[in-house]
């Protein structure tokens, strides 16, 4: 049975705390019908309209701020070869990746050590970490493409492995002096079940330091985000949930940062014999009062964004979406956009010639736009608003930049 064949998601709605285990949960919203998969590449318009489905039911722990999808089911993800979220081929983004890699390197002296990455993808982070400081690495990934030494990447290094599976106790032997994990943790449905995972591999070999990057929920709630809910994500992260994850699994946590303009939330810790420590609470009062509106500013939004579209409708005007990644997918298929916008743009060459789950768009690259000629070029991610504009402007277009 394929992933578009199987049965759909069952609600669950009295699910406690993924972190802390309270039943102190403030219903959010509910987002029904979304496609399971967002960075699942369809190679037909077909696959893709019939992709899985299943609704998200964001709860919020008054008791340490953890935000997740109280109707998510652990059984129904599985992740492949066929998964693509890789960020690196924007400069933006990849100068991020650079300057956090080197701030890890030097401040946690990363030089002949052993790196493990848990969710490496293709490398391309670990691959920064051991060419800096001379490390060894090895990447734990099931959607790991072996693209052999054509990319530079993987083959040029021999002191980069990689296993092409999740990571778990059977692989606790292996050495590590540094472990990283970029954009895995929401992804995991009880991540403080997986963090005590962690805490018995790491065992007594306290000086090995953890690094965990996640979406910022405090983006998403205050900035509007809205197109960062996904199925995939079963959990969202504010500093004190994440901190809470990490003590309440036996590691002392040396610090949280929010990262890349706010939407990013990263953790470093390291064991810890100590008792767990309580749930912080420090910001959690005001983070109460900023999701008890968070309701009424995402109808306002989703409606902003329907109008507007129908205007362009109605106008015979042409819009694309750029960013055929999560927050793309979302704003398409919340909006129930096939009939106004016809493309998604990336500058990732996997995803050229590929459609978009549950709405069906084709993935193209930039190019493409210079015969397409849009009237509008719809920004997923403001962050790139300076790169995508020299793009656009480089391919002699005067489409305008509408961010979503």
């Amino acid at each position: 049975m394929n992933k578009s064949e199987r049965p759909r998601p069952t609600q669950i709605v009295s699910a406690p705390c993924t972190v802390c285990g309270s039943a102190d949960i403030f219903d959010l919203i509910t987002v029904g019908d979304m496609p399971v998969y967002c960075n699942l590449l369809w190679p037909s318009k077909e696959g893709a309209l019939a992709a899985a489905r299943g609704d998200i039911s964001m709860g919020f722990c008054r008791h340490c701020s953890h935000i997740f999808n109280r109707a998510f089911d652990p059984g129904f993800l599985e992740y492949t070869q066929d998964y693509e979220n890789s960020l690196h081929f924007s400069p933006r983004f990849q100068s991020y990746a650079n300057r956090l890699a080197r701030r890890l390197v030097e401040q946690y002296d990363l030089h002949g050590k052993d790196i493990v990455e848990i969710g490496s993808g293709q490398g391309d982070f670990l691959a920064m970490l051991c060419e800096l400081g001379g490390n060894r690495g090895v990447g734990f990934d099931p959607s790991y493409v072996d693209e052999g030494a054509e990319n530079g990447r993987p083959k040029s290094l021999g002191s980069i492995s990689f296993v092409r599976d999740y990571y778990s106790e059977k692989y606790a032997d292996y050495p590590a002096d540094f472990i990283c994990s970029r954009h895995v943790l929401e992804h995991i449905p009880q991540p403080a079940q997986f963090l005590n995972l962690l805490r018995r591999v790491v065992g007594q070999r306290q000086q090995i330091v953890l690094f965990f990057e996640v979406p910022n929920v405090l983006y998403t709630v205050r900035q509007l985000g809205i197109w960062d809910i996904i199925y995939e994500h079963p959990s969202y992260f504010s500093p004190s949930s994440l901190a809470t994850a990490f003590e309440q699994s036996g590691f002392h946590v040396l610090e949280t940062n929010e990262t890349f303009g706010g939407q990013f939330l990263t953790a470093e810790g390291q064991a810890t014999d100590d008792a767990p420590a309580p749930p912080r609470v420090e910001n959690v009062n005001q983070l109460v009062q900023d999701v008890a509106v968070f309701a009424r500013n995402y109808r306002n939004k989703v409606s902003f964004w329907q109008e507007r579209l129908a205007q362009i409708a109605r106008q015979g005007q042409r819009a694309v979406v750029w960013g055929a990644g999560s927050k793309g997918v979302t704003f398409m298929n919340t909006l129930k956009s096939q009939d106004v916008i016809e493309y998604a743009v990336d500058i990732n060459p996997r995803k050229k010639g590929m459609f978009i789950s549950g709405s069906g768009q084709e993935i193209v690259p930039p190019v493409f736009l210079q015969s397409y000629r849009p009237d509008f070029v719809i920004l997923m991610n403001p962050n790139y608003e300076k790169e995508i504009g020299g793009k656009l402007e480089a391919l002699g277009l005067a489409a305008e930049i509408l961010k979503a």
